[in-house]
């Protein structure tokens, strides 16, 4: 698939601390990229150097095949972790304020202004200022500024931050949408969940390296364990339990069953597979429940972080 953005070989430091350590990542055209990591891991430097509001000490940023170009901006939407909209202006006035500083015209930036907040709810708002509203409504202009002029790179560092769960489910519907009309989307955040239901790829970073990076499904594919999640009925279950202890190994397992079942993970061995672990258990108890056993982002995260504390 053909790239839109690649960051290749990305070095920067500030006075003693290196904030990114040869970072290089490369995000598909129409996909959905999540860059992951803690707090002061150098996520929102690398975002800086692709909107070119810090300059990398080594390596070298491309958009659409060519080198970045300050005139790029025109093609990109960021929406920091770190609002600047000013308070005392009017959020109808500042929106078409900053939308002209976009290119668009005042008829077209006004026409989509309305369709936005229209779409988003706020079409009171046009008169109120920005002091006047709580930090998740100010985050529905600023989302809608980073959006308006239909750049083909949208960057949001920390989007949902601010938002109760009804509004950031109506704004991840509209990144979704977003991805559908074409868009190219890379996010910056600590919320693993998010990255469950939206990306298509992801990099992990962490102390200022790269650790991870890839396609999110053949990352999962990368952490499994070849373990599965059963629940079993037996006429003697210390027994069945005793003969499993000898052949694989068990952890217990938490799922919700309208059957008294005795709930386990059993982990096998490289060369077994599931076929084989059900015509094992077929034999041996009535299987109610049975399935694998896949890592969460939130799982991998934590694992790839501590391995390399």
């Amino acid at each position: 698939m053909e790239n839109l953005l690649v960051a290749e070989n990305i070095y920067k430091k500030f006075g003693g601390f290196t904030a990114l350590n040869n970072v290089s990542i490369s995000i598909p055209k129409g996909s959905i990229f999540g860059l992951l990591g803690p707090n002061g891991a150098g996520k929102t430097t690398l975002l800086r150097i692709i909107n070119q509001i810090t300059m990398p000490d080594e390596g070298q940023v491309f958009l659409d095949g060519k080198p970045l170009h300050p005139s790029d901006i025109a093609h990109i939407g960021y929406l920091p972790e770190e609002r600047g909209l000013y308070k005392s202006m009017k959020v109808g006035e500042q929106a078409l304020y900053l939308a002209r500083l976009k290119g668009l015209s005042k008829a077209e930036a006004k026409a989509r202004l309305e369709y936005w907040f229209k779409k988003l709810h706020i079409e009171g708002w046009w008169n109120k200022k920005i002091q006047e509203l709580s930090k998740g409504m100010a985050q529905k202009v600023q989302f809608i500024i980073t959006v308006l002029h239909k750049p083909k790179l949208l960057i949001f560092d920390e989007p949902f931050s601010g938002f109760d769960p009804v509004n950031a489910g109506l704004i991840k519907d509209e990144i979704l949408q977003l991805k559908e009309e074409g868009a190219t989307i890379l996010f910056s955040t600590h919320r693993m969940e998010s990255v469950e239901e939206l990306c298509d790829y992801m990099a992990l970073i962490h102390k200022s390296n790269k650790l991870l990076d890839g396609k999110v499904s053949e990352i999962k594919r990368e952490y499994k364990s070849n373990t599965y999640e059963v629940g079993l009925e037996a006429e003697n279950e210390t027994e069945l339990l005793k003969e499993l202890n000898e052949r694989f190994v068990l952890g217990k397992a938490k799922f919700q069953s309208i059957n008294d079942d005795l709930k386990l993970t059993i982990q096998l061995q490289e060369n077994e597979t599931q076929n084989d672990l059900l015509t094992y258990l077929i034999g041996k108890a009535r299987i109610n429940h049975f399935v694998e056993v896949i890592p969460s982002v939130n799982d991998i995260f934590i694992k790839t972080v501590t391995q390399n504390a």
